[in-house]
């Protein structure tokens, strides 16, 4: 039977958007235990972001996403269907190419997936295994850093909130800072915390943002040093 997928379906009294249809049918195709993921892409490059700006590190960007950001600027990762699936085994050996021996896994969103197999293997490598997620699934895979920048389209886990070395909070208006600190209050003692401009009203957003934290200095400034740069 044909049928079409609209930009809403209604399920009962659930209204579910289409990118979650997406990923609903996505999920069925991507092995439980991680042994295949859908790679959007993969370089090596400079972090340009939080704690861990300036150093060189090699990302896996994974995709699928159902969180949803309006100002989120890769939206071309959210559909998981666009992008193949790929032997965790192969996303090692490229990461082992490169004098760096960090591995950053974004998205997307990549705790989607289950992550256990494919950072299990990472870290037989030598291989430091760090994560930037919105912590809106349970905590899978190994890790040696963890950055969580939670959305307010769908709330991080409690898992992911105690794990967090870095809380990383994207401010996009001035009702932001209220927001960011609310989770700073979820989050671990030792979490490093971050403000950071949204990129198309960093003109607007940044000087509230060094007021901010020069009047909370319990925060620290992280800017997208990699779009200055001119590198991915």
């Amino acid at each position: 039977m044909e049928f079409k997928l609209f930009t809403c379906v209604i399920l009962g009294l659930f209204i579910l958007p289409l990118q979650a249809i997406k990923y609903m049918i996505m999920s069925h195709q991507v092995p439980e235990n991680g042994t295949k993921l859908p790679l959007m892409e993969e370089f090596y490059t400079i972090q340009g972001e939080g704690f861990h700006t300036g150093k060189a590190a090699y990302f896996i960007r994974l995709g699928g996403c159902d969180v949803g950001c309006h100002w989120c600027d890769v939206k071309e990762s959210w559909d998981a269907e666009l992008h193949p699936l790929t032997d965790a085994e192969t996303i090692v050996e490229n990461a082992k190419k490169h004098p760096a021996k960090t591995v950053v896994i974004t998205g997307g969103e990549p705790l989607i997936y289950n992550l256990d197999y494919l950072t299990q293997r990472l870290k037989e490598e030598g291989i430091k295994t760090f994560i930037e997620t919105s912590g809106a699934y349970p905590l899978s895979g190994v890790w040696d850093w963890i950055c969580l920048s939670p959305k307010k389209f769908k709330g991080p886990k409690e898992d992911v909130l105690q794990a967090a070395g870095e809380l990383k909070v994207i401010v996009f208006n001035k009702s932001d800072f209220k927001w960011a600190e609310e989770h700073a209050k979820m989050v671990g003692p030792n979490c490093k915390l971050y403000l950071q401009p949204e990129w198309s009203k960093s003109n607007e957003i940044t000087p509230l943002i060094i007021e901010y934290v020069k009047d909370h200095p319990h925060w620290d400034i992280s800017l997208q040093t990699h779009k200055f740069l001119n590198i991915p």
